[in-house]
C-alpha cells in the first residue's frame, strides 16, 4: 500500500510565492476575502480529507473495481466511496468554485485546481466523480437558461446529484462531425419547458452510472432533423438519469441507462460507461446547432484538469519512490561505503537513482506551477476590472491549455515510470501499488483529446489560426522576467539560457509557420515536436520563477537549496531537450514517407 502525504509547502510556495495569488486574487472583483489565510485553511483541511479519507482507499477500490448489475443498468462503486462522497459533499466540496446563487463557495478557480490535486491524488478514480460535476455546472452556468441552473445545476453543486459529459460514439471520437445520436421534438411541453427525445449511444463515460447520487445529469451531444453536417450540427442537451418535476423532486426514471462498463487498464474504480439513450427527456441547453461552444466550455476546463490528475499521479508516485530509495539497501557506493554500519547502502547513493528523481521532481514542481499558473490567469478571465486584462488573460489560457494538458500528462508518464524503474521488480509486483500509477497514467494522454490532438491545436489553431496571439503575451512576459533579473548574479545560470530558448521559440514557430502555409503537412508533422518544445520552455521559466522566488522566500535553508538543485538539474539535462525537437521540426514531413 502507497502512503500520501499533501505537500502543502510546495503548494503554498508555487501559489504565494512564484505567483503571488494572494495579491492578484484580493485585487480581484469580489476576491477581498480570498486572504492567504482563508486559502491555507482550505488547502490544510483538503490535504486532512485526502490523507485519511481518500489515499487508504486508493489499492483496496483499484483491486476491488466498480460491479454492473446487467439486470438493473445499476453500478455499484467500490466499498468506501459512498461514504466519501457523503463527506466531500457535506464539508462543501462539491461547490468550492461555483456561484454563492447557486449553493457555491465562489472560492477561486487557482484555489480548486490545488485542492484538485490533493483529491487525485489521493484517489484518482474517486475523484472522476465529482471531478466531471464541474464542467457540467460550468456549461449550465455559461450557456443554460436560469430554469436549467436552478433545476440541475444546484442539485449538482449541493452533492445530491452529479453530472457527466456525453460526447464519444463508437464511430465518433475526436471526431464528432460524425455523431449519430439525434434529438427529435418532444411533446412540446414538460413541466413547462420545451423538450426533446434522445436516442443514440454514448461510449467511455466517465462516472455515467453509479450510487454515490441520487440522481445524475448527463450534458449530451446530438443532432436535430434540421442540422447541417460535421460539427456545425451538433446541439447539446440535458438528459437526467430521473426526470425532474417543477418543484425539483424526482420523477420517473428516464429512458437513458448504462449498457454496460468498460474492462479498463487502470482507474478500475471509476465506472466508465456504455450509455444508451433510448428516446430519453432532455432539453435544448443554448442555442440550436451551437453545442461545440458549451462543449469547449466543458472541454477546456476538463482538459487542465486532466493535466492535474498526471500531477496528482506523478506527485505520489515520487513521494513513494523517495521513500523507497531512502530505506532500501543494496550494493555500495561507487566511490566507497557510505554506510558503513550496515550491509549495505541505500539507493540514494547511486547517481541514476538521484537522475530519475530529481527528474521527477523537476517535472512534478514545474508542473505544479504551470498548472496554477494557467488556473490563476482563468480567475483574472473571470473578474478582473479592466477588460483588456480579462481579454489576455482569457487569450493566455486558450494558448496554455494544450501544453498544460498534452506536456504535463505525457511528464507524468516519465515520472510514473522512473517511480516503477527505482522498486525494481517490486515496482512490477501489485501489492506494492507503484504499477498502478503506471496503469492509472495512461489514460490522461488519451481522454480529452489525445496528445496529437493537443499539439494540433497549439501549432494549428492557437499559433496558425490565432496568429499566436496568447503565445506572443507569454513571451513578452518571460521576455520582461528575463529582463528584470538579468543582472542578478544568483539568477544567471537559469535567466541565460531561459533568455536563448524563448528567442528560438519565437524564431522556430515563425519558421514553422511560414513551412505550414506552403504545405499544410508540415503541421501535422512539426505538431507534437512542437507541443514539446514549448512545454520545456515553460516548464524552464516556471523554474526561473521558482529559484528567483526562493532566493527572496522565507523557507527553510534546505527547501531552498533543494528548489535551486532542481532547477539547476532541469536547465542541465532537461530543457536540452528541445534541441532534439527543433531537429525533428527541422527535417520535415518528407522524413514520413507514405506507408502502404
Amino acid at each position: 500500500m502507497t502512503a500520501y502525504k499533501a505537500p502543502l509547502d510546495d503548494l503554498r510556495f508555487a501559489l504565494f510565492d512564484v505567483l503571488g495569488a494572494e495579491k492578484t486574487l484580493t485585487g480581484l472583483r469580489d476576491g477581498e476575502a480570498h486572504s492567504r489565510d482563508l486559502l491555507d485553511a482550505v488547502l490544510e483541511e483538503a490535504g486532512r480529507l485526502s490523507e485519511q479519507l481518500l489515499a487508504p482507499t486508493n489499492g483496496p477500490a483499484d483491486e476491488e473495481g466498480c460491479h454492473f448489475d446487467k439486470a438493473t443498468q445499476t453500478v455499484t462503486t467500490p466499498k468506501g466511496f459512498k461514504e466519501a462522497f457523503k463527506q466531500f459533499a457535506e464539508g462543501g466540496w462539491t461547490g468550492l468554485t461555483n456561484p454563492e446563487a447557486y449553493g457555491g463557495q465562489a472560492l477561486p478557480n487557482v484555489l480548486g485546481t490545488a485542492t484538485t490535486e490533493i483529491f487525485q491524488s489521493g484517489n484518482l478514480a474517486w475523484s472522476l466523480y465529482p471531478l466531471l460535476s464541474e464542467g457540467a455546472t460550468h456549461a449550465m452556468e455559461m450557456h443554460g437558461e436560469e430554469w436549467q441552473r436552478e433545476r440541475f445545476m444546484k442539485p449538482i453543486v449541493e452533492g445530491r446529484w452529479t453530472g457527466t459529459m456525453c460526447l464519444t460514439e463508437p464511430q465518433a471520437g475526436s471526431d464528432l462531425g460524425l455523431l449519430k445520436t439525434r434529438a427529435e421534438p418532444g411533446d412540446g411541453n414538460a413541466n413547462g419547458h420545451t423538450n426533446y427525445r434522445i436516442t443514440g449511444t454514448k461510449i467511455f463515460i466517465s462516472a455515467g452510472e453509479h450510487d454515490l447520487t441520487e440522481n445524475i445529469v448527463h450534458l449530451v451531444l446530438a443532432r436535430l432533423p434540421d442540422a447541417p453536417e460535421g460539427s456545425r450540427g451538433i446541439s447539446m442537451f440535458i438528459v437526467p438519469k430521473f426526470k425532474v418535476n417543477e418543484d425539483g423532486s424526482l420523477g420517473a426514471r428516464n429512458t437513458v441507462a448504462a449498457g454496460a462498463i468498460e474492462h479498463k487498464m487502470g482507474i478500475h474504480a471509476c465506472s466508465t460507461c456504455v450509455i444508451n439513450l433510448d428516446g430519453a427527456e432532455g432539453y435544448l441547453i443554448g442555442q440550436p446547432h451551437k453545442g461545440l461552444m458549451a462543449m469547449f466550455t466543458m472541454m477546456n476546463a476538463a482538459r487542465l484538469s486532466v493535466g492535474v490528475q498526471g500531477l496528482a499521479l506523478a506527485e505520489r508516485a515520487l513521494q513513494n519512490s523517495l521513500n523507497y530509495a531512502r530505506e532500501r539497501l543494496q550494493s555500495r557506493s561507487l566511490s566507497g561505503p557510505k554506510f558503513r554500519d550496515k550491509p549495505a547502502d541505500n539507493l540514494l547513493v547511486q547517481p541514476d537513482v538521484r537522475r530519475m528523481l530529481l527528474t521527477q521532481r523537476a517535472f512534478v514542481e514545474g508542473s505544479r506551477a504551470l498548472l496554477l499558473y494557467t488556473a490563476l490567469q482563468t480567475d483574472v478571465e473571470a473578474r478582473a476590472a479592466d477588460e483588456a486584462a480579462r481579454k489576455a488573460a482569457g487569450e493566455l489560457v486558450a494558448f496554455l491549455i494544450p501544453i498544460a494538458k498534452g506536456v504535463v500528462t505525457e511528464l507524468a508518464q516519465e515520472s510514473t515510470k522512473e517511480a516503477l524503474q527505482i522498486y525494481g521488480g517490486h515496482g512490477y509486483i501489485a501489492e506494492n501499488g507503484m504499477e498502478q500509477f503506471v496503469r492509472d497514467a495512461r489514460i490522461i494522454t488519451l481522454y480529452e483529446g489525445t496528445t496529437g490532438i493537443q499539439a494540433a491545436d497549439l501549432l494549428g489553431r492557437k499559433i496558425l489560426q490565432l496568429q499566436g496571439v496568447g503565445f506572443k503575451h507569454f513571451l513578452q512576459e518571460i521576455s520582461t522576467f528575463c529582463q528584470q533579473h538579468a543582472a542578478d548574479e544568483a539568477l544567471r545560470p537559469f535567466i541565460a539560457p531561459l533568455a536563448v530558448a524563448t528567442k528560438n521559440w519565437g524564431d522556430l514557430t515563425l519558421k514553422l509557420a511560414a513551412r505550414a502555409q506552403a504545405n499544410p503537412e508540415e503541421l501535422g508533422a512539426a505538431a507534437v515536436d512542437y507541443l514539446y518544445y514549448s512545454g520545456y520552455v515553460a516548464l524552464a521559466y516556471m523554474w526561473a520563477r521558482s529559484v528567483a522566488a526562493a532566493g527572496a522566500g522565507a523557507q527553510s535553508a534546505a527547501f531552498k537549496q533543494a528548489k535551486h538543485d532542481t532547477a539547476k538539474f532541469y536547465f542541465a539535462r532537461i530543457l536540452p531537450r528541445c534541441l532534439t525537437h527543433q531537429a525533428a521540426i527541422e527535417a520535415g514531413v518528407d522524413t514520413l514517407p507514405a506507408i502502404v
